[in-house]
């Protein structure tokens, strides 16, 4: 357990890509099996299912430090781990660290309802990194700047192997992944995946820019809109030497996380058939594409209730077909596979989806003229695709291009701030805005107040931090837990790509990835933008007139 804490506590302060990828390439090497499975499962999917992590930490803490003391603590250091962590009392005996092995096993095994006495065991027996390791380990996310993607890297970059093999058996693979440390390490065959319903990496396209356009000519050249959804692949059936594994349906995103769980009816759609597909996970109503934020309703939850799937009902637009019917067609050029994904669907009809239809056009100037109105419609922009590319992994270049509409733009005003966690947990660094809206007085007359459109947390440089930081400690009028308001004075220019109707907001909106375009400390905050020059940039949801379903 000592090593895997110290690997968590060195990526927390390691800012560098290169930096993470020598830490766990080192640590996959050096720790033993099944230690080292576990912490991969714990750095890519997590080892647990929600357990009642705060309310055991609740309750062990109540013994031992006041709970208001205990709040107020948790409040300022921003994260629970951390604060547990520092506080427990340190009762080191003669007793040995606990293995990473011997924590999972231990914590599987607990009911729901004992999960305090074990963690109080092993908090005893740790030092102030292990437990917080620990509690990092148990609440699933260890939020140390390590994505699954990274983590699966660093064992490609310490075996020599392709990381796209690794992701393309990655699914059929289970913790503590003792066969992947033997084929990686050259002591096994390689972990068998083939016909399994796995995830296989996708290929992601590059912004397009000025001097992108001297190498293209229409010709050679498939426009589709780009829909503002989640891109996800869908792997439905495998070959049938694999008879267990045939109607099986896996839905997995971007990154290769699976997400099956949280759209059954999607699976159900696919559970006959026997092909990898990529596509658009929407929400469609009567045949319109739904603004993002219905989708967001949807998105990372094991489990949807009956009135979910009746409000928000999932949709999958597909763009390519990567197997079909078990033949691996992703060497075939683009313009091949366009009409093995169209044939593949007229012949099989699936439900809750369709193919997104190419976009005509007769030179630049009229794609153009297209791209200049998807705002209007509702569409993030336009997919350029090269007809002659093959399918390939990662964002290979000259193949694959994105055109989006340039990001919307409004002065702010800054309302509230809160902590961050992570390395951020000693700054106020999530920060809420919002735009004057007009208001009737008690006289009859015409007053403004501010009312939220939206939080942003990214955006500027950690000297803007500091200097943000600073201007929230000196400007606070009233404390709300660990949220602070400010003094309203202080104008941020957010970018953000849409914004929609939303009935969850005081402001009647919702934004879409906002994000601190510009600092204005020389803006008055009376020139801030009002809240009926936001609602002019509400999208309807629809469809571009020409794209026929």
């Amino acid at each position: 357990m000592q090593k895997f804490a110290n690997l968590l506590d060195c990526l927390t302060t390691t800012p560098s890509r290169s930096g993470k990828l020598a830490l766990l390439a080192e640590y996959f090497s050096s720790a033993t099996d099944p230690d080292r499975g576990f912490a991969l499962a714990a750095l890519t999917d997590g080892l647990f299912p929600r357990l009642p992590l705060r309310r055991a930490l609740a309750e062990l803490m109540e013994g031992k430090i006041d709970p208001v003391l205990y709040q107020l603590s948790r409040d300022y250091v921003g994260d629970t781990a951390e604060t547990v962590s520092l506080l427990w009392p340190d009762k080191r005996s003669a007793r040995a660290s606990p293995r990473l092995a011997e924590v999972v096993a231990a914590l599987e095994l607990a009911p729901r309802n004992a999960v305090a006495p074990v963690l109080d065991d092993f908090l005893d027996r740790l030092d102030v990194r292990g437990r917080w390791a620990l509690l990092k380990l148990v609440g699933g996310a260890p939020r140390v700047g390590v994505s699954a993607r990274l983590a699966k890297t660093a064992l490609a970059q310490m075996s020599g192997h392709e990381l796209s093999d690794i992701e393309e058996m990655w699914h059929a693979l289970h913790p503590p992944y003792t066969d992947l440390f033997a084929w990686l390490e050259s002591r096994g065959p390689r972990p068998d995946a083939e016909g399994k319903p796995v995830f296989r990496p996708l290929m992601l396209a590059h912004p397009i820019e000025e001097g992108d356009w001297a190498s293209l000519t229409p010709e050679d050249i498939a426009a589709e809109w780009k829909w503002d959804g989640v891109r996800v692949q869908v792997a439905a059936g495998s070959c049938r030497r694999h008879a267990s594994s045939m109607g099986e349906v896996r839905i997995f995103s971007r990154s290769g996380d699976d997400i099956s769980s949280g759209f059954p009816e999607i699976v159900a759609a696919f559970a006959p058939f026997n092909a990898v597909l990529d596509g658009e996970l929407l929400i469609v109503r009567d045949g319109v594409v739904a603004p993002f934020n219905d989708l967001q309703q949807r998105l990372n939850r094991k489990t949807v209730t009956a009135k979910m799937l009746r409000d928000y009902p999932a949709f999958v637009r597909l763009y390519d077909i990567l197997i079909d019917d078990g033949e691996d067609v992703r060497p075939l050029p683009f313009a091949e596979r366009r009409l093995r994904l169209e044939a593949w669907h007229a012949r099989h009809h699936p439900r809750l989806t369709d193919v997104s239809a190419l976009v005509a056009f007769e030179h630049f100037q009229h794609l153009g003229a297209l791209w200049s109105g998807a705002r209007e419609a509702g569409i993030e922009g336009l997919m350029l695709k090269r007809k002659t590319s093959p399918y390939l992994s990662g964002r290979p270049k000259g193949h694959w291009w994105k055109w989006k509409r340039a990001a919307l733009t409004i002065d702010c005003v800054l309302m509230y701030a809160q902590r961050g966690s992570g390395k951020r947990s000693s700054y106020y660094s999530d920060y809420t805005f919002g735009v004057w809206r007009e208001v009737a007085g008690e006289g009859g007359e015409t007053l403004r107040e501010l009312v939220p459109v939206g939080k942003a947390y990214s955006g500027f440089t950690d000297e803007e931090l500091v200097r943000l930081d600073r201007f929230v400690r000196n400007s606070t009028i009233e404390q709300f837990g660990p949220v602070r308001a400010v003094e309203q004075e202080l104008v941020l220019e957010i970018a953000f790509d849409a914004v929609f109707p939303s009935s969850r907001h005081k402001s009647g909106l919702a934004m879409r990835f906002p994000r601190v375009h510009r600092i204005r400390w020389d803006k008055p905050a009376a020139e801030a933008d009002t809240l009926s020059t936001v609602q002019k940039l509400v999208v309807a949801p629809g469809e571009p007139a020409a794209l026929h379903r």
